[in-house]
């Protein structure tokens, strides 16, 4: 199974907001991720827009080519945005005010009637839907239960400990549990080109989604670059 890339471009914005200007501008640099070989886009349109913004995700899906994959929380403004704007795929991530980046997966054991009913909704809307969630047992499976298409395995715990064995076990295991449950598997949180290998020779998974290292690489060889080395570690490990 080919192993699909998705870039996500929400730190191009954290630093455009820095100064509150217009660059850089992340719809521009979503552009240039496309042209350079990825496979989709990512953006996280937080309730408070510390980064991505309306009209940056208006503008993406106005001139992207490749699917765009729209991550936010399980509120009602969200799902009106996403109705409104029709992505290609909606991902429900769990959503702190005081975090600094998504901390974990979301707690699909939690009001279940309230994702039942936004996946729902996101279906028939014509929207793919897929939850960010841990590699555990009971969330994965119940995940099927809620009626998702795919899941985003949460790769951060792996990504802090690399060399510790049952990190990327659980994510072999979870991504098996998931395929057999007939769900897409995704991954993706704390990725890098040196530790993107292991997680990507796992079969089950069609899809990571990279954001933060690619854009911290950027800095240095330029956006371009820093997909296609990516790109090429991916390869590598698949």
């Amino acid at each position: 199974m080919f192993l699909r890339l998705c870039i996500n471009i929400d730190h191009v914005a954290t630093l455009r907001q820095a100064r509150k200007a217009d660059e850089p501008d992340p719809i521009a640099a979503a552009r240039l991720c496309e042209e350079a070989g990825a496979d989709g886009i990512t953006a996280h349109l937080r309730e408070d827009r510390r980064h991505v913004q309306d009209a940056d995700v208006d503008g993406m899906l106005r001139v992207l080519k490749k699917p765009f994959n729209l991550e936010m929380a399980c509120t009602e403004e969200m799902l009106l945005i996403a109705e409104r704007l029709l992505p290609h795929q909606v991902t429900l991530v769990p959503e702190k005010r005081e975090e600094i980046t998504t901390e974990g997966g979301l707690d699909v054991t939690r009001e279940p009637e309230e994702l039942t009913a936004a996946i729902a909704r996101l279906k028939k809307a014509g929207i793919r839907t897929s939850l960010f969630v841990d590699p555990v047992p009971m969330i994965v499976e119940r995940s099927a239960w809620l009626g998702a298409d795919a899941i985003e395995l949460h790769t951060g715990t792996y990504a802090h400990h690399p060399d510790d064995p049952r990190t990327i076990g659980a994510l072999r295991e979870g991504a098996r549990q998931a395929a057999a449950l007939h769900l897409a598997v995704h991954a993706g949180h704390g990725l890098t080109v040196k530790n993107v290998g292991l997680v990507a020779a796992i079969v089950e998974i069609e899809e990571l989604n990279i954001g933060h290292t690619i854009v911290s690489n950027a800095i240095f060889e330029g956006i371009a670059n820093s997909v296609r080395a990516m790109r090429r570690a991916m390869d590598a490990g698949r």
